[in-house]
């Protein structure tokens, strides 16, 4: 199983040109990696710009997407449009948008089939907050997200779908999940997948980290709490770094 690494930036850079240079020396930095997939989703108005130029071994993604084809959605885009643009990937169920926009477990559910029926690969996440953890409720969390995201999705179509398991109270807080705990959630989470599927099923399933990635500890993620790969946030917008965290996953 190839690894995963997907960088979201999230609502930056704030140019365009700062946005093809990072991606730019993204696609220099890892000319040579033949393990690791690399998927970077930029913001909404750069992916038209970035779309059109050949990406080499790096694959566009976007971070949402709306859960209707088409009609009077004031600021939405849909899957299909995202299909037309070529673009392979979208991140779905973030922390952010269920904690800013409010979505739900059925809004996510119904993002993740529009996108299956688009022929989307989706980086589905979920995550405990901090009080949630607090009070022993993490894995109830975890639980009642993965089954409601996934509920209606076939054997078939979870093949399209990689969960990032993204604690949000680790999220743009320099206060990453131990090595320990995140692969005690990735078991956790993959026995969740095998009882609505079935063992085979979910062992196939990417299951990726996301939270204060940086290079000193992303290896460790991949070769010792047995994740598939990462989600990366704030250090995806150094190329650099960025760098030095797909070349860890090799």
């Amino acid at each position: 199983m190839r690894n995963l690494i997907v960088a979201n930036w999230k609502m930056n850079p704030q140019t365009l040109a700062d946005a093809k240079k990072n991606l730019n020396e993204i696609k220099k930095g890892i000319k040579k990696i033949k393990k690791t997939k690399v998927v970077v989703c930029p913001p909404f108005l750069y992916l038209l710009l970035l779309s059109g130029a050949k990406q080499g071994n790096v694959l566009l993604g976007a971070q949402n997407c709306f859960f209707e084809e088409k009609g009077a959605f004031t600021g939405e885009i849909s899957a299909l449009m995202l299909y037309d643009l070529k673009i392979g990937y979208v991140i779905l169920g973030h922390s952010e948008r269920r904690k800013y926009f409010k979505e739900t477990d059925k809004i996510i559910n119904k993002k993740i089939k529009m996108a299956i029926g688009a022929r989307l690969k989706i980086i589905f996440c979920i995550g405990e907050t901090a009080e949630e953890r607090d009070n022993g409720k993490k894995s109830d969390v975890l639980e009642k997200q993965l089954r409601e995201g996934l509920s209606g999705i076939s054997k078939d179509q979870v093949k399209k779908i990689a969960i990032a398991y993204e604690p949000v109270w680790s999220i743009g807080t320099g206060n990453n999940c131990s090595v320990d705990e995140t692969m005690s959630s990735v078991l956790y989470i993959r026995k969740i997948a095998a009882d609505i599927y079935n063992r085979q099923t979910a062992d196939n399933i990417k299951i990726l980290y996301g939270g204060s990635v940086k290079s000193e500890n992303s290896g460790l993620y991949i070769k010792e709490a047995r994740a598939n790969g990462l989600l990366v946030g704030g250090a995806s917008l150094k190329a650099e770094e960025f760098v030095k965290i797909v070349k860890s996953a090799e």
